[in-house]
């Protein structure tokens, strides 16, 4: 039989690839569902639905590779990046989905689906805790605080994948084959979706923008980046993933000093 990775494993959810087979093991039944309803009404290009059987869901790999790994440079081209913004333009455009946004981390994700206080709230706990705990420098951790502000208005909600990090996005040349990892669609803020692409490629933001074709404001997206990067360091810790590798999210942070 076809060798059995594990693509990602903590308390909880687990993703095992076997052959072209994705299984997701979710101790949440609201993720599954989500996902599985996303991926049926997004029109952009998803993975198939084999079958279901809780807590396990089969997908279908998508071809293709992905966009990019986060803390390795990108080898894709520009006009693949731009693809990309066009796609995300596509989703938002769509119908909002019929359930409320989950807001959840989403591992590298963060909180693009929730209220303002909620989110203001949730970020002065992290930031407290950050520097309470010695994880990152208080000028580090005050300064981002500061340009994270600028997230904090109101939006017109969109339907958002909701953890659209560059390996969620698959490419073959210049073309979108799939984009993977539902989990946390729903209601949100379209900035926080371009945001969460472009993190740690700030290079490219300019591509994607172009691809999204519209007007966008480019110090929200900044925001964003601090805002998700100071929500999502204690969770990457804690479960196992390394936010100080070379160009992820602490790195991101201190590109802000």
């Amino acid at each position: 039989m076809d060798e059995v990775k594990v693509v990602v494993a903590h308390s909880e959810r687990a993703t095992l690839r076997v052959g072209d087979v994705f299984l997701k093991v979710d101790a949440d039944q609201a993720r599954i569902d989500v996902e599985v309803e996303a991926m049926a009404l997004a029109p952009v290009p998803t993975p198939e639905v084999l079958w279901r059987k809780p807590p396990v869901l089969a997908i279908a790999a998508v071809p293709g590779t992905a966009l990019g790994r986060l803390g390795k440079p990108s080898t894709a081209s520009p006009a693949a990046w731009a693809a990309a913004g066009a796609a995300i333009r596509k989703l938002h455009d769509a119908p909002l989905p019929p359930w409320p946004g989950r807001g959840g981390r989403g591992g590298r994700g963060g909180r693009g689906g929730r209220g303002l206080h909620e989110l203001a709230a949730d970020l002065d706990g992290e930031c407290e805790w950050l520097v309470a705990n010695g994880v990152l420098p208080a000028d580090l951790v005050t300064r981002n605080r500061q340009v994270a502000e600028a997230a904090l208005r109101p939006w017109t909600p969109v339907f958002t994948h909701g953890d659209l990090q560059i390996a969620h996005v698959f490419i073959d040349g210049d073309e979108i084959t799939g984009i993977i990892d539902w989990s946390e669609a729903g209601p949100g803020d379209a900035l926080f979706d371009l945001a969460t692409l472009t993190l740690g490629y700030e290079e490219h933001l300019g591509d994607v923008v172009a691809g999204y074709g519209t007007a966008v404001d480019l110090d929200v997206i900044r925001a964003w980046w601090s805002l998700r990067s100071l929500l999502g360091v204690r969770w990457l810790v804690e479960h196992g993933f390394d936010p100080f590798a070379p160009g992820c999210e602490v790195d991101v942070l201190r590109s802000r000093l």
